[in-house]
């Protein structure tokens, strides 16, 4: 599993200014998980890293800001498809449901497909050897519940 802080694919990768939004955001949310770090610390952090200006920077701001205000209304909408408590899942994979069920609830301008494609993608990065499933799972199911329209379409 690679660091969080560290970007595992090759230099010159094609990442788009979403996806690379959606990183800086695991990363930050990796981080608030696991020391409860103030929201506007977390966005001037990821400010300074030297790739910051290929994301698009207002996006990295309303996922960081918008999961941790919501992150309770998150954690309960996601409840009733997950296999054990929040508590216990891995940090990775609670930042990536984190930020596939804040897409899902509030960024209604994105997609369902591209909010858990985007959210499988990077667990298959960052996660742990099965992750990629457990959040493909869990999102689908919650993106049937809370998009029924754009699901059966």
């Amino acid at each position: 599993m690679a660091s969080v802080e560290e970007d595992p694919r090759p230099h010159g990768a094609s990442r788009g200014s979403r996806r690379r939004s959606r990183e800086f955001a695991l990363q930050a949310l990796y981080q608030w998980l696991l020391a409860r770090t103030e929201p506007a610390a977390l966005v001037a952090q990821a400010a300074e890293k030297s790739d910051y200006a290929r994301a698009d920077r207002a996006y990295v701001e309303t996922l960081i800001n918008g999961v941790i205000a919501r992150a309770a209304e998150l954690e309960a909408a996601l409840q009733p498809f997950l296999d054990r408590p929040v508590g216990q899942l891995s940090p990775i994979e609670h930042a990536l449901l984190l930020i596939g069920a804040f897409e899902l609830t509030v960024s209604l301008d994105v997609p369902y497909r591209v909010a858990i494609n985007e959210a499988v993608e990077l667990a298959k990065v960052y996660g742990g050897t099965d992750g990629h499933r457990y959040v493909n799972g869990v999102l689908d199911k919650l993106a049937a519940q809370v998009r029924p329209l754009e699901v059966r379409k």
